[in-house]
């Protein structure tokens, strides 16, 4: 049995056993029948009227559990609606004081869930209402009476993250432009004369309005200020251009530049006022001096006339570089021609760079050039010849790509400008090529001559015998043997020889020259020689044998190479 069946039977007990000792007392009282049933009936109603209110009570707080679990159901689903939840599923079998626990509990929790959303709700629109009030924007919109949910909490906190950055943005791009304005301000030595300048100046950072139409107008300012700080900057560039030709024109002493000096930097009105004083000084100056400074002009005319390679012709066409009355107007034009030139070569400064490198190449090429022919150049102990062939050899092979870069050069900027590009008044590949020819040609030239002094020197040891070279060395005459003597070559004499010379070296009717002569061949003082039928030459030592051959390498150094086409 439950306990409480055991309780209820033990309280049927305690009944009848107050029953009972009721009716011992009342016989031993001697009460009488009817008067016990009076007693009893009382006692019964008493009994039935607490019972009944007992039962009265349980009934009521019964009815007061249902009502809760019913009040308990609707508010859990209004709040399981408003929180986005799933519905409160109940225990089946569950009596009513667990069912209404339960419910009461849920209940309690999501009503605590719905406060804190609500709380936080409430706190991210204050931190919302501050930024849009710094940002000048529109609060995000949520309902303020509807619970959110976890999404939309969400996107509230990511919308206040972006508002955040974007207050920190422009509140850094604020304080760099104040800054910026500030600086260009001193610079100026502008004052602020708006209101909106003075607010920028003065007003607290923090407490300025961040909107895109504040931080517009900010931007515009600077840029404002900016640009009044170039063009300030672009007039004391241009005054200290003009300040400095007229010192170096006019040959200004050192110690009265200094008194400008401090101004040589900067560009505030200070400074620009000073600038434009010391030029209008000048000015006056160059006027009595106009003709050192028209002489001046014309020197640095001529340096940019040589860097942009103009011809005679072109120099020529500028009339006033001839004119001998120096005047203002004449100093004018001088200076505008200068202008145009400095212009000019600015433009295509990169190409006449390139032309320039050919050049010095080129030129650097011709002396190599000359040294390799000079048979001098073998007395060198300094290890000079070996760097001259090795730069000769790069020149090579450098010159034939540097043209083939400037050919293309060329081509793009002509394509670019729709006009031919000259140099020295003529097209540059054909002043390239003339200028090879030429070499070639002297090349050539200098073979014949080679060929020529060689010829002419056969027919002089032919005719007189062979000399030796190197008077400073006695050489050692041995006797006359077979081997040593070497026979005259007819084919070695060139076509140029007289017929009769050749006619009288082959018949052996040679003329003996009336110098003394020391014995031929290392005969004796005194000999007879006699007068072979074939004349022959003694045989040159080693030594003039290889000055012989060097003489003739050094003139034919390039005679089998070929160069850009060219056979050499």
């Amino acid at each position: 049995m439950r306990k409480s069946e055991v309780l209820a039977a033990e309280s049927v007990a305690c009944l009848n056993k107050a029953l009972s000792r009721l009716r011992d007392i009342w016989e031993e009282i001697g009460i009488l029948e009817h008067q016990r049933m009076e007693r009893t009936e009382v006692v019964k109603k008493h009994i039935k009227s607490l019972l009944d209110m007992m039962i009265a009570e349980e009934e009521s707080l019964k009815e007061r559990l249902l009502k809760n679990i019913a009040l308990c159901r609707k508010e859990l689903k209004t709040l399981c609606q408003e929180l986005n939840l799933p519905s409160f599923e109940e225990k089946e079998n569950s009596t009513i004081l667990e069912l209404e626990s339960a419910l009461r509990t849920r209940l309690k929790v999501l009503s605590k869930q719905k406060d804190e959303r609500m709380e936080e709700v409430k706190t991210l629109k204050k931190q919302e209402q501050d930024l849009c009030d710094i940002l000048c924007k529109k609060p995000y919109y949520i309902d303020n009476e509807a619970v959110p949910s976890l999404e939309e909490l969400d996107q509230f906190r990511q919308h206040l993250a972006a508002l955040t950055a974007e207050k920190d943005c422009r509140k850094a791009e604020f304080i760099s432009t104040k800054r910026q304005i500030i600086l260009c301000m001193e610079e100026l030595d502008h004052l602020p004369d708006t209101s909106f300048e003075r607010d920028v100046v003065s007003e607290d950072e923090e407490a300025i309005c961040l909107s895109t139409e504040n931080i517009a107008a900010l931007k515009q300012l600077l840029h404002q200020l900016e640009e009044q700080k170039s063009k300030n900057e672009a007039i004391c560039t241009e005054l200290r251009s003009k300040i400095t030709a007229l010192w170096d024109r006019l040959q200004i002493p050192d110690e009265d530049r200094d008194a400008i000096t401090i101004h040589m930097t900067g560009s505030k009105p200070t400074t620009i006022k000073a600038l434009q004083t010391e030029l209008e000084r000048l000015d006056e100056l160059k006027l009595q001096n106009i003709k050192q400074v028209v002489q001046k002009v014309r020197t640095e005319l001529t340096v940019y006339w040589d860097k942009c390679f103009y011809n005679e012709e072109q120099r020529k066409n500028f009339a006033p570089f001839f004119d001998e009355e120096y005047s203002e107007d004449l100093l004018y034009q001088h200076d505008a021609e200068l202008l145009r030139l400095k212009q000019y070569y600015e433009v295509h400064k990169e190409l006449f760079e390139s032309v320039q490198k050919w050049e010095e190449s080129w030129k650097l090429y011709l002396d190599l050039e000359r040294k390799a022919t000079d048979p001098n150049r073998f007395t060198n102990r300094g290890g000079n010849l070996l760097k001259e062939e090795k730069q000769r050899a790069k020149l090579q092979k450098s010159l034939p790509k540097l043209e083939e870069e400037l050919k293309a050069h060329i081509e793009a900027w002509e394509q670019e400008h729709e006009k031919e590009f000259f140099v020295n008044g003529r097209k540059l590949m054909d002043y390239v090529a003339e200028q090879w020819e030429l070499h070639h040609q002297e090349k050539e030239k200098e073979k014949q001559e080679r060929q020529m002094k060689k010829t002419r020197q056969t027919e002089e040891e032919m005719l007189f015998g062979s000399v030796p070279k190197t008077p400073g060395k006695r050489r050692i005459l041995g006797p006359t043997t077979p081997s040593k003597i070497r026979k005259l070559n007819t084919t070695s004499i060139s076509s140029g020889t007289s017929n009769s010379t050749i006619r009288s070296a082959i018949s052996g009717t040679l003329c003996r020259s009336p110098i003394s002569r020391p014995p031929p061949l290392g005969g004796k003082p005194g000999q007879i020689v006699r007068t072979p039928h074939v004349i022959k030459t003694p045989k040159k030592g080693p030594l003039e044998r290889n000055k012989e051959n060097m003489s003739q390498l050094n003139g034919t150094a390039l005679s089998a190479r070929t160069f850009r086409g060219f056979k050499i």
